[in-house]
């Protein structure tokens, strides 16, 4: 990789230049950052401790808080930590790690979202054959198939960017290592490898994107043969659901389905797919989802406080958020 370019390291531009801001979005990251992986490992922990590992739909949403965590860590760490310094710098070879690692994870997560949205519209459409459709080796055989579809992707993204040239100047206009800021710096044309990412990253959001569209209107359309009773159940589960695939399909679609240019409004965009939707994954996954807030209740107060159930002050903490939501 050194012998294609002039450039050991590249300056990262950052969110904002001013000091003040640097020190509010410190603690505001750092908080974010905290609640990620606090909130994401006890989902992880409750589905693997519980006997909700054996639906398919909370299997896959352990799978899904394990790469929410590996695939905000890409970033963030690497964003609280250049908040304190004056000087934003990364490696060449780190730059290119950290570009792997976001499309390999990205991709990851896309794909287990359009699995869990398949999974959905079989549990209300076919209902009786539920659990011989969504049995756990088809479930294996989902997870692996998005992971190597991740490695496919992110392997081509790496092979793109790697043979592109740098020369100067340095400066990267973004908070971490994104193509089309590196495309802007790059010392040849860059149309072609511009118009081979966006066919490439643009794309696949934008079809796993209508393929999740399809799925709820078959879900939508099943709904109306269904009890008033059904239809809120149904909906309820597939509202967290929608409500996680809009925070992160919509700015994803925004950055990677357009021309190869970079604008001021890419910072606040990334950070809905990299922070903000990660963050928001377990509060809407258990917010209104009795099995997880029993899940919860199981493994963190029945074996931590020996059953003592006025010491549960995760399900009571949720129970009471949902109580004040309900009252808005």
């Amino acid at each position: 990789m050194e012998s294609q370019t002039n450039i050991s390291e590249f300056i990262l531009m950052g969110l904002s230049s001013d000091q003040n801001t640097q020190i509010f979005c410190f603690i505001f990251f750092l908080f974010c950052y905290l609640a990620i992986l606090v909130g994401n490992l006890l989902i992880l922990i409750s589905v693997c401790c519980s006997s909700l590992y054996n639906q398919p739909m909370y299997y896959f949403l352990s799978h899904l808080s394990s790469v929410d965590i590996c695939y905000t860590s890409c970033v963030t760490p690497k964003l609280i930590g250049d908040l304190l310094v004056q000087r934003k710098t990364i490696s060449y070879r780190n730059c290119m790690l950290q570009i792997f690692a976001m499309h390999f994870f990205g991709i990851i997560e896309i794909f287990i979202l359009a699995v869990m949205a398949f999974d959905r519209c079989v549990a209300i459409c076919k209902p009786l054959h539920y659990m011989i459709i969504m049995n756990r080796t088809r479930c294996n055989l989902f997870i692996v198939a998005a992971w190597a579809g991740g490695a496919a992707h992110s392997f081509s993204q790496f092979f793109l960017i790697t043979r592109l040239p740098f020369c100067g100047p340095s400066e990267i206009d973004h908070y971490y290592c994104d193509i089309f800021p590196l495309l802007k710096i790059a010392c040849i044309d860059t149309y072609i490898t511009g118009v081979l990412v966006v066919a490439n990253s643009g794309m696949v959001a934008l079809v796993t994107f209508v393929l999740l569209f399809g799925s709820y209107v078959i879900i939508l359309f099943t709904l109306r043969y269904h009890s008033a009773e059904g239809r809120r159940k149904a909906l309820s589960t597939c509202g967290s659901h929608i409500t996680v695939v809009i925070l992160f399909f919509g700015p994803s679609i925004f950055a990677y389905l357009r021309p190869p240019t970079t604008y001021p409004e890419d910072k606040i965009f990334a950070l809905f797919y990299t922070i903000i939707a990660p963050m928001f994954n377990p509060v809407i996954y258990t917010l209104r989802n009795a099995e997880m807030k029993k899940a919860l209740r199981k493994v963190w107060c029945q074996k931590i406080f020996s059953e003592d159930k006025r010491n549960c002050f995760v399900p009571l903490m949720l129970n009471n958020f949902t109580r004040q939501h309900k009252l808005i």
